[in-house]
């Protein structure tokens, strides 16, 4: 076999193997990832400096402007996730203008963005096309209002 031929089917074998290896947006939800910081009720940075902001959900502000309950909201996404690793699920869109990952976090078995909505600190936000727990967060929300959990409590 001439030598180039042979470097080609090296070249196009290791093309192959590696394919199966990379990382590819939807396969990037399998893996862990440190939380190293928590903005706010709603938005963390991971360990390489990605910012991720819930998807579905909006909790009131606290960096700008000190919303009503925006530092509660804030402590109990504290609780939830800072120094801990947590899965994330991506919708339709991967990111917003900001430059920030869109995504669905689970944490020790946990749906963080769910627990928030059922405990009265975040509000149902569903921007289309990310909508695929929508229904559920309706409902948790549901459930905090009749329960006067969280900023529901007045």
């Amino acid at each position: 076999m001439p030598r180039m031929k042979r470097l080609l089917l090296l070249i196009l074998i290791v093309s192959f193997f590696l394919s199966g290896f990379a990382e590819s947006p939807p396969r990037k939800h399998q893996k862990l990832h440190f939380v190293t910081r928590v903005i706010d009720g709603d938005t963390i940075v991971l360990w390489n400096g990605d910012r991720v902001r819930y998807i579905g959900i909006d909790t009131p502000e606290t960096w700008n402007k000190v919303e009503y309950f925006g530092p509660e909201a804030t402590e109990a996404n504290r609780k939830l996730v800072e120094g801990k690793e947590v899965r994330l699920e991506f919708d339709v869109q991967l990111s917003d203008h900001y430059g920030r990952l869109l995504a669905y976090v689970f944490v020790d078995g946990t749906f963080v963005n769910a627990w928030l909505v059922e405990n009265g600190y975040a509000v149902v936000s569903t921007h289309p096309p990310n909508v695929k727990y929508h229904d559920l967060f309706l409902e948790k929300q549901k459930e905090a209002r009749e329960n006067k959990r969280g900023f529901w409590k007045n």
